[in-house]
């Protein structure tokens, strides 16, 4: 099996606030392969986002990473000067694609601007746009937008952000994403923003050009349908702590931490009463010691209330920090 393309090992992030501490990641542990699309599922204020921007280098200066590690293919993360990396091999795909153009420049500069810098061409230390370059990334800048299937493109990109509509931006913010040809790209709720039937048109695209381009794609998302609609894996995550990872399949038809068997049990099903999970979740400043879903969990022990359970593998590819993991009959 080849080697992860990225590693994050017990990650704690806390956020200085006025009312102290928020302890948003409590030692999250996760990996990521070549060529995958791993979905981040959890409620909102779960710590999926926090993850996505501590990967990206982006967290805002009330926070600070209190230990762990990130670790992209060879390369840490969290030690020397990253910024070639992120940007090219690691994209980003916001959430508000509007709030990420300028209003004052057209999408054209915008993307112009993009090339010059993060351009697969550019040789590193690289100073001056050369002619030749420049006309490449111009030839590259259309054919990203005839992937994303965005009709027209010169007459596209002379237009200004506000000129689009939301379907038409986030694929300009896909095709910007994958312009400098990364090797992962992570997706913050791309599709929260849009209606319905464009939802399913950008899922279908985003996997079709994950796939054609062998990029990995980190899928932060609140909505389980969507998670199954495009992703090879879930990790889930509650409070702060990632809960369980499996393929997705598995995820969903044999769940073994209580916290995702409770979720999708949650799930509205025809002539079914809708159920909850009983219960709240935790404050992050106050934050239950132990497993953070204990007391919410009707298989708490004693050790689930003292003390934070390693990652197990009661099946092959399918891992839980659980003490008390639902166990399944051999499939």
């Amino acid at each position: 099996m080849a080697p992860d393309l990225l590693s994050v090992r017990d990650l704690t992030v806390g956020f200085a606030t006025e009312n102290g501490i928020a302890r948003v990641l409590d030692h999250v542990s996760f990996a990521m392969r070549p060529g995958e699309i791993m979905g981040l599922v959890g409620e909102s204020g779960c710590g999926k986002t926090t993850l996505a921007r501590a990967i990206l280098g982006v967290l805002p200066e009330s926070a600070g990473i209190d230990s762990g590690s990130i670790t992209f293919g060879t390369t840490n993360l969290l030690g020397a000067d990253t910024q070639a990396i992120r940007g090219r091999d690691i994209a980003f795909i916001p959430q508000d694609p509007f709030g990420s153009f300028s209003p004052l420049f057209t999408v054209g500069d915008q993307m112009a601007e993009l090339m010059r810098w993060k351009s697969p061409e550019r040789a590193p230390g690289e100073r001056g746009y050369k002619r030749a370059r420049r006309r490449n990334d111009a030839a590259r800048i259309i054919a990203a937008l005839k992937a994303v299937q965005l009709p027209d493109a010169e007459r596209l990109l002379r237009k200004y952000p506000h000129e689009l509509s939301g379907g038409q931006r986030q694929r300009v913010m896909i095709a910007m994403a994958l312009l400098p040809e990364p090797r992962l790209v992570i997706a913050d709720e791309p599709t929260t923003a849009l209606d319905v039937t464009i939802q399913a048109q950008i899922l279908k695209l985003l996997r079709e050009l994950a796939t054609e381009r062998g990029a990995s794609v980190l899928f932060t998302t609140h909505d389980l349908g969507t998670a199954w609609e495009i992703c090879d894996r879930i990790t889930v995550m509650y409070a702060g702590q990632e809960a369980e990872t499996a393929e997705v399949a598995d995820f969903f038809s044999r769940p073994r931490h209580p916290y995702t068997a409770m979720l999708l049990a949650s799930l509205p099903t025809q002539g079914s009463a809708l159920k909850g999970i009983p219960g709240d979740v935790p404050s992050p400043f106050t934050p239950p010691p132990g497993c953070r879903f204990h007391p919410r969990c009707p298989r708490a022990s004693d050790a689930c209330r003292t003390s934070h359970n390693e990652t197990a593998e009661p099946a092959s590819g399918h891992h839980v920090r659980c003490h008390h993991p639902h166990l399944w009959p051999a499939a």
